[in-house]
């Protein structure tokens, strides 16, 4: 039986997916865009908390700096992905958007990496207080990359898929080859994170203003928008995408916004998605703490410094880049689990129990983190006063707990997004909007840790142990709650086919 297609923007996508998949060559370099995109991401997460401490932001307040990222992952994905369906550039639909997004990437990084320098000039002092205009000038670069990174994603999965055409495995391996260069992005942000000597490359990056550390981070996001340039000219100069025609959006035109069909999409959810939702919605209070301060929690608890000059501002910055390493090894575990997911999932007897069992997993090792701060502290205590690093066994114990955790990360990366197309599929809504009312269960969080985490924190006397706590009670209910109440999704039925029949949803 055939469902009635919907008058909406899938109209057009239908309409344009109908030619046949392109060279795969071409798939590989869109998606390849994903690398730059993920190493200014990455920079952020390893590098960014850090420094705005360094421009006199207490740590308590720091969260509230990445509210943008929710915040714009809430509202300009959906409504750049809304109107790059409608586009109709005689460049293309999806390609203005990517373009608009790499200029934007390139004005913030100059904001946030010359914040220090803009504040000096504007009269901030040099001596450690806050330094307001150069907290200003990089809180509106920092909103500018989070917008535009949301920007260059959105449209870049979009792309794909146009570039597939109808075919279901050619989307598969568009989408598999995309996370893939996520990967080899956090790689080499991680990487480039965990390097003192940057700086060298650029020697104007060093100024009155700009200390060592702060000269390496704008060294950093130097390499990451070259790199995201070039490769998005490479893919703007060989991929080419046909315009849509004014007349084809009349179909849709009469149709309802996106946001009335996000609004229909909530209520026609039924009770799996629901779960689902409120699985995700925990899982992510288990995660965005130590994605918000991983590598601050490096810095301090584990080897103890703390933010600016002397001998413990050294320890902090080392105890940083060692943190910056520790999320590269977390990166290549993740890429080497996302190709096994599949294969892990029919092992333990399905993706339920999958995902429930990791989840458990993630609150071990949030939880383990307090054993490694503790170790540390008290062989500190042992030193009566003196400063050095931790010793070997102390550092092992921090980056194990880092590349394990790769291993729910690549999870939560896969299965829930999976879960969220099986679940909406009776509603008619399409696998964007059901992944756009997922996305809802992932921002709402980071929201409510952004807010709440730094006071919180304060609360117990400072630190990031606090949060990392909370996240792993988060983290063990959503265990529980896919192992109890999450709907197993019905068993595949192979039918090759229908499969080379029928066009993918």
């Amino acid at each position: 039986m055939e469902l009635a297609k919907p008058s909406s923007v899938f109209a057009i996508q239908d309409h344009q997916s109908s030619s046949p998949p392109t060279p795969i060559w071409k798939t590989v370099v869109v998606a390849s865009i994903a690398a730059g995109i993920q190493f200014g991401w990455a920079l952020q997460l390893s590098l960014l908390t850090p420094y705005v401490q360094l421009l006199g932001i207490p740590h308590k307040w720091a969260a509230f700096i990445w509210l943008c990222g929710p915040i714009s992952g809430m509202i300009v994905q959906p409504v750049v992905g809304y109107h790059s369906d409608r586009c109709t550039s005689r460049f293309g639909r999806r390609r203005p958007f990517i373009a608009a997004g790499a200029v934007l990437v390139a004005i913030a990084v100059f904001l946030i990496g010359y914040a220090a320098d803009i504040g000096r000039v504007s009269g901030d002092p040099l001596h450690n207080t806050i330094k307001t205009r150069a907290v200003a000038v990089f809180v509106v670069g920092f909103w500018i990359l989070d917008v535009a990174n949301n920007m260059l994603q959105g449209p870049c999965r979009a792309l794909l898929a146009d570039l597939s055409g109808t075919s279901a495995r050619r989307t598969r391996t568009a989408n598999a080859l995309y996370s893939f260069f996520m990967a080899v992005g956090n790689v080499l942000g991680y990487a480039a994170g965990s390097f003192s000597n940057l700086h060298k490359m650029f020697p104007f990056a060093r100024t009155q203003a700009c200390d060592l550390y702060c000269a390496n981070l704008k060294s950093c996001f130097f390499l990451s928008i070259a790199l995201l340039l070039i490769l998005t000219i490479i893919a703007f100069a060989t991929v080419h995408e046909t315009p849509l025609n004014r007349a084809d959006i009349a179909v849709v035109e009469a149709g309802k916004p996106f946001y009335s069909q996000m609004m229909n999409a909530f209520r026609q959810l039924k009770r799996p998605m629901w779960v689902l939702l409120l699985v995700t919605c925990l899982n992510w209070i288990g995660w965005f703490p130590f994605l918000l301060f991983d590598t601050d929690w490096m810095g301090r608890e584990v080897y103890g410094g703390t933010v600016g000059e002397g001998p413990r501002g050294r320890l902090y910055d080392l105890g940083v880049r060692v943190g910056s390493l520790g999320l590269m090894l977390n990166s290549v575990v993740l890429g080497l689990m996302s190709l096994a997911v599949e294969f892990l999932g029919r092992g333990v007897g399905g993706v339920k129990r999958l995902w429930g069992g990791v989840n458990f997993l993630l609150a071990l090792c949030l939880a383990l983190t307090v054993l490694v701060s503790k170790l540390a502290a008290s062989w500190r205590h042992s030193l009566s006063g003196e400063l050095h690093p931790p010793p070997i066994g102390i550092k092992a114990g921090a980056l194990s707990l880092f590349a394990v955790m790769g291993v729910p990360l690549a999870i939560t990366y896969s299965i829930p997004f999976a879960l969220a197309s099986i679940f909406c599929h009776s509603s008619g809504a399409g696998q964007g909007l059901s992944l756009g009312v997922l996305n809802l269960a992932i921002v709402v969080p980071q929201m409510m840790v952004s807010v709440a985490s730094g006071p919180w924190d304060a609360r117990f006397g400072g630190g990031n142990l606090p949060a990392f706590v909370v996240g792993a009670f988060a983290a063990a209910l959503s265990g529980v709650l896919a192992l109890t109440m999450l709907p197993a999704p019905p068993p595949d039925v192979p039918n090759t086919k229908d499969e080379r029949t029928q066009p993918s949803s």
